[in-house]
């Protein structure tokens, strides 16, 4: 561990100050989605509260009023993006639950596991549907056009992950793409259009989008790292899920890289044929743990959160928002703490 990484572990790490700094605002977020996904078609609001109702914190919406406020908006334009965006991110859930066959999703059973998968593809249609109708309302073009591409490249990163799905020599650089696509440009979307909303410099928004991809990628590093070590209470879902629908992340990859002489059968069946038994796991537990590959992945987490931060200098230090987006990146990683 780092210097920065031993600090970070010796004192306490939270976001409540960005919670508290966002509250007002963030209750009217909640407000407009939990209006939003209403429908008279009662599986949509049903099957949506299910998952909506789940999220405790709502990091992207809170990201996109955290950078329109860092910027220096004082209405109330960038809550629709929030909320926007907030649907976004569930759409792509309640569809990926479906593809990975997920049995828990923020520690409930999955909504495609109650309702049946079609019913969770469409009602994830429906608030696609809704996001854009928000965005619309919300009146920028420019941020229109930030969300949508967002949604276009989420797509293309299930899509590519799809087909490298089980590859034991997928390359780091393609990983870390698909991650990009698939998590950090929500995060990076979610933060620009915070900015654009409160007519940032083009040198802020820019800054705003590293900060917010950068912050996204840390988070995904350690929720790979976490699910061979976190808990079930911690993660939301059970330990070990990407290791048994055969995710190739990078704490499996770099593993698997180390012990190719001595373990390839083991990962040929349990990975490349999914052929697993319930101690398999726990071995591969073992095997990321002896080979530092969990350590590894954690640095790397910290070294995008330290990014992240670094992308925040064109906003003054005595900036509460700026101290309160400084906080959530060391959260994004002290959460294995």
């Amino acid at each position: 561990m780092d210097a920065d990484g031993a600090a970070l572990a010796s004192k306490p790490v939270s976001i409540n100050g960005l919670l508290a700094l966002a509250k007002a605002d963030m209750a009217g977020v909640d407000a407009l989605i939990r209006d939003r996904m209403q429908s008279p078609v009662s599986v949509i609001p049903a099957l949506a509260e299910h998952l909506i109702g789940g999220s405790a914190k709502r990091l992207r919406p809170l990201l996109t009023i955290a950078a329109a406020r860092v910027a220096g908006s004082v209405d109330d334009a960038c809550l629709k993006l929030a909320a926007s965006v907030e649907f976004i991110h569930t759409a792509t859930l309640l569809h990926d639950d479906v593809v990975d066959s997920s049995e828990l999703r923020r520690g409930k059973v999955a909504a495609h596991l109650i309702w049946g998968a079609p019913a969770s593809v469409l009602v994830g249609d429906f608030l696609f549907a809704r996001s854009f109708e928000l965005m619309v309302e919300a009146g920028s073009l420019q941020a229109l056009e930030i969300l949508a591409r967002a949604s276009r490249v989420i797509a293309e990163g299930e899509v590519l992950q799809l087909t490298r799905a089980h590859d034991l020599n997928l390359p780091t650089e393609t990983y870390l793409e698909i991650i990009k696509a698939k998590t950090a440009e929500l995060f990076a979307a979610a933060a620009e259009a915070g900015a654009v909303s409160a007519g940032a410099s083009p040198d802020q928004c820019r800054g705003l989008r590293r900060y917010g991809q950068n912050l996204g990628l840390a988070f995904q590093l350690v929720d790979d790292a976490l699910d061979y070590s976190g808990e079930r209470e911690v993660l939301g879902k059970n330990p070990g899920d990407d290791f048994r629908e055969g995710k190739a992340t990078l704490p499996l990859l770099m593993t698997i890289a180390k012990t190719a002489s001595t373990e390839k059968a083991f990962w040929d069946r349990t990975v490349g044929r999914r052929e697993q038994t319930d101690e398999d796991f726990q071995r591969a537990r073992v095997l990321i743990v002896e080979t530092g590959s969990d350590t590894a992945t954690l640095q790397l987490a910290a070294d995008y959160a330290a990014s992240a931060k670094a992308a925040l200098t064109d906003f003054p230090l005595s900036n509460d928002w700026r101290s309160a987006l400084e906080d959530l990146a060391d959260f994004a990683v002290a959460r294995r703490m």
